[in-house]
This record gives structure tokens, C-alpha cells and sequence, in this order.
């Protein structure tokens, strides 16, 4: 089938349309009178200031739809609330993760996961419609690794299944093949969430680490810097480099857990039985010595290097403040041969996420795919939409707002990128969370395949057209171990308020468009 905008009027929809529509007329309105000039009007705009207020205001019917769909995934058609199978399966789920988290402290009693998102039920679940993938889809392999500080990660390594088919080419899944880490993002966000990539890339040939940064997840909260089984820092100490105390790795919420997890999951994944992985400070944890995944990962050169010296088979994906830290780590470790950055590709330098402890400026190195979101955590009217992680007041949209983090930084360097926007997306949408924070219904299918598309294209050599079509197949999971096909029209699931764009080589030459949808079809991007 072909995905269209929703249509779904379920009581939920309507009651959130007219509390939106509510809210966006009286801050209009308040908009309008409090910065309402002298009547002049200058003769070539007849409403003369007031008219990017009264262009809102005209927009209201699709601003208020489109703040609709970006809960598409609780309320859009299969979603959480309309899939029977959907509630049933998270509690069946959220049980046995709660039941892991126990016998992970059991296990290992001086290495605590104290994290917040522990409080919330299914807060590890990802999508429980997922449920019955490992063994039948591919392999999920559970790991644990300490950092460079002893705090002991945990991860779950997704690999095709031997002898598996593709499920959408047919053709034979034969390794070794490309490997990838994933970092997720901060306040919380947890391995489980990002299941649905590791699963999806593994499906298509690829072997993929997904682990939680110290204080997040199922990690560890606190160091171990002496190296014994109990927790210990000098939080009067000096802070080391990235980071915000002298308890490194707290609080969580900054940039080297994300920076330095990157680092230290990578050096995992790259470890064998001959080179094993450190596990600095482990004591008398239970870890992994090297990577259990290591015949998988293909360690052959690319046959065309990314870049010069890049000719590793290997990717770094991160979500919100770890899209910024491998925006960063591109430019530091000559391992990574491409990056894809999930809101958002960054240029770094900035204190936007952490002014104490900012991230450094990133030196595009190597290609990079950003997919980026048209809200940010909550959702909000177009007049606050200025910027999605950080909304402020803004009477016109900026069409380029979503180029800026990144891309522009990428293609002054002459790099290859591409950067995506899905329509009605908010920051969760690369995250599966149950029932409670907004995303859109197809947003994250339409992140999942272009990424597909992006690791094949710079890992295994696939042509550049996957990247540029209008349409796309995609399985999505039903339940009860089933995979429905569905089609994603490009079209219909691009922004309309702000470009997407590309600068892609292909055979020798660049192919470019600057605004994908034509968002802005008279001037373009």
C-alpha cells in the first residue's frame, strides 16, 4: 500500500486538534496585538508587519494537521493505540526487561544502573511488536564492556542470521559483513529504544552494536577509578578533558559519555581473541574480552575508500547529543569510514547542548547522512518553531533551518551528505518509546531505509539511485511475529515547511538538490 497522510479521526485525534487549534489561535492573537505597530502599512505589503502573523494564522488548517500526525505513532492507523496486538505485547515485554534489570544487579551488585528512565515501565522495551526477531530474523548477542573509567556498558550485538535470505531481495546474506556502533541519545534514552535499526541493518547484512553510554540504560552510573569493585571518583578533583566534574562520566547529560562511549564501543567491536578489548579498571566484573561477534565483522578494505585513509568497513550512527558526538568522532578516528547523525549532523563548536562543556568543532572527514526533525521533544506551533531542540519565537519559517547544523558545513568541505526531514517528525521519532511522547507514524521507517540505502551505498559499494527514489519498500512489524510490507512515498513523507537536500558523487560526478520536496519551489534551498 502507499502511505498517505493520515486521515484517522479517532476521539484522541480531535480532542488534541481542538486543544492545538485553541492554543495556537490565542497565542496568535497575542502575537498579533502585542507587537502590532502604528497603522501605517507600507504600500508594498498592505498588512505591513502583521503579515507573517497573519500568514500563520492562514496556514492554521495545515500547521494544526501536521501537529496532529506528529503522534501518528500512538494514534495513526496500526499504531499503538489502534494495533490489538500492541498493548498486550509491551506488558509481556516491559516484564521481562524489568526482570533483566534484576538479574543484571544481582549479578553484579557494585555496579549499579541508577538511572532515571528505570522509573518509567517499558522505558528499555523498544517496540515490543518486535518481540520474536532474535532466532528467527537474526542474532541477538547481549555484551559487557567497561569504559575508559571501569563503568561497566552494556549492549546487545544484532547479526544476520546464518544462511539467511535478504527479506527484500532475496538474495543469500553472506559474510563477513560491514559492522556498526550506535550511541544513543541523552536523557535517558536506552539501548532497547534503538532496536529497531540494529535489527533492520542486521536483516540487510550488516553486524551492529548497540550499547548504552555510562549512566544510561542498563550501564553502569558511577566509575571506577582505582580499579576495585566498588564505585569510586574524587569529585573535587580536577575534571578531565570533555568533562563536567571530577567524577567522570557524571552527571550523564554531557558530552563525554557520548564522545568517550563512541570511542571505547568501537575499540570493543574492533577487538578478536588475538587483540582483546582492555576493560580498563574492570576488577572482578563479568565482561566480554572481545568482541563474541569478531568472524562476522568484515575487516577487508574498502575496494573505494571514503576517504584517504578511511578503508574500513565500519559506521558510527547517533541519536541527538550522540549525533553530535559522532559528528565528532568522524573527524578523530580514522576507523570510520562514514557517519549517519539522527537530529542532527553537527558542526560542533557550540554550547547549544551543554554551554559548560561543549562539543568541539567537527572537520567533515568522511560522507554523511543526517536525518532531522521538524519539532524537538514537545510539539509546538509553527511561530515557536525556530529552531526543534531549542524553540524560541520565529514569525517565518526558515526553509534552510534544517540544512544549517550540518550539511552546509559538509559540502563547504566538499564531502559527500544528505540530509532528510521527515514530515510531522519530532525528536522521539528515533526512539521507540510506548504511549506517551510524540512521534510520527512513518518516520521512522523512512530514517530506517535511507540508512539502509546510506550504509550500502559507502560500505559495500551499492549505487547512489536507492538514495535518490521516490519510493520505498519497507517491513514493518505487526506483532505475533509477523512483517507487513508497506510503501513509503517520498513525496507525501518529506517536509513541506522545511528542504531536504543532497551533494552526491556518482560515477565521477556530483549530482545536487538543494530542496528535495521543493519546499521553497521559486528560489529553492
Amino acid at each position: 500500500m502507499t502511505l498517505r497522510r493520515p486521515t484517522d479521526r479517532s476521539p484522541a485525534r480531535r480532542r488534541l486538534a481542538r486543544r492545538v487549534t485553541a492554543l495556537i489561535v490565542a497565542f496568535g492573537a497575542a502575537v498579533a496585538l502585542a507587537g502590532a505597530p502604528a497603522p501605517a502599512r507600507a504600500a508594498d505589503d498592505p498588512l505591513g508587519p502583521l503579515a507573517p502573523v497573519t500568514g500563520l494564522l492562514t496556514g492554521l488548517p495545515s500547521d494544526l494537521q501536521a501537529m496532529a500526525d506528529a503522534y501518528g505513532r500512538i494514534t495513526g492507523p496500526n499504531g499503538q493505540l489502534q494495533n490489538p496486538a500492541y498493548l498486550p505485547a509491551l506488558v509481556q515485554q516491559s516484564t521481562a526487561g524489568s526482570i533483566e534489570s534484576l538479574r543484571n544487579l544481582a549479578a553484579s551488585p557494585t555496579r549499579p544502573s541508577l538511572t532515571g528512565g528505570a522509573l518509567v515501565p517499558g522505558f528499555n522495551v523498544g517496540n515490543p511488536l518486535r518481540a520474536g526477531w532474535n532466532g528467527t530474523r537474526g542474532i541477538e548477542t547481549k555484551v559487557a564492556f567497561t569504559n575508559r573509567y571501569g563503568a561497566l556498558l552494556r549492549g546487545t550485538v544484532y547479526s544476520p542470521k546464518p544462511g539467511a535470505r535478504d527479506p527484500y531481495t532475496g538474495e543469500v546474506l553472506r559474510g563477513p559483513f560491514p559492522g556498526v556502533v550506535l550511541t544513543p541519545g541523552s536523557v535517558q534514552g536506552s539501548s532497547g529504544m534503538y532496536t529497531w535499526l540494529g535489527q533492520d541493518l542486521a536483516e540487510r547484512g550488516f553486524v551492529v552494536l548497540v550499547y548504552d553510554v555510562q549512566g544510561q540504560g542498563l550501564s553502569e552510573t558511577l566509575p571506577h577509578e582505582s580499579g576495585s569493585n566498588l564505585p569510586l571518583c574524587f569529585p573535587i578533583a580536577a575534571a578531565k578533558p570533555l568533562e563536567l566534574s571530577g567524577c567522570p562520566g557524571v552527571p550523564f547529560q554531557q558530552p563525554a559519555n557520548f564522545i568517550y562511549g563512541t570511542l571505547d564501543a568501537t575499540d570493543f567491536f574492533f577487538s578478536t581473541p588475538t587483540a582483546p578489548y582492555a576493560n580498563p579498571l574492570r576488577g572482578s566484573a563479568k565482561v566480554d574480552a572481545f568482541n563474541p561477534l569478531w568472524p562476522s565483522f568484515d575487516r577487508t578494505p574498502l575496494a573505494r575508500p571514503t576517504a584517504p585513509g578511511r578503508t574500513a568497513k565500519f559506521a558510527i550512527i547517533g541519536h541527538s547529543l550522540g549525533a553530535f558526538a559522532v559528528s565528532y568522532v568522524q573527524s578523530i578516528d580514522p576507523r570510520v569510514s562514514t557517519v549517519v547523525a539522527l537530529d542532527k549532523l553537527g558542526s560542533g563548536g557550540s554550547g547549544l547542548l551543554n554551554a559548560a562543556a561543549p562539543i568541539p568543532p567537527s572537520t567533515p572527514k568522511v560522507p554523511a547522512l543526517g536525518v532531522h526533525a521538524e519539532y524537538g521533544f514537545t510539539v509546538a506551533p509553527a511561530i515557536l518553531g525556530a529552531n526543534s531542540l531549542t524553540p524560541g519565537l520565529s514569525l517565518k519559517d526558515d526553509p534552510q533551518r534544517e540544512l544549517k547544523p550540518g550539511y552546509q558545513n559538509w559540502t563547504g568541505a566538499g564531502q559527500d551528505t544528505m540530509v532528510v526531514v521527515p514530515r510531522s517528525s519530532t525528536h522521539l521519532d528515533f526512539t521507540d518509546i510506548p504511549l506517551v511522547l510524540p512521534a510520527s507514524r512513518y518516520g521512522q521507517a523512512l530514517t530506517s531505509v535511507y540508512t539502509q540505502a546510506w550504509l550500502a551505498r559507502w560500505l559495500k559499494g551499492a549505487p547512489v539511485a536507492p538514495l535518490l527514489a521516490e519510493r520505498f519498500s519497507y517491513l514493518e512489524p505487526a506483532g505475533n511475529g509477523v512483517w507487513t510490507p508497506i510503501t513509503l512515498d517520498r513525496t507525501g513523507l518529506l517536509s513541506r515547511r522545511f528542504c531536504s537536500a543532497y551533494r552526491l558523487t556518482d560515477a565521477g560526478s556530483v549530482r545536487a538538490d538543494g530542496d528535495v520536496n521543493k519546499v521553497t519551489p521559486a528560489a529553492g534551498c
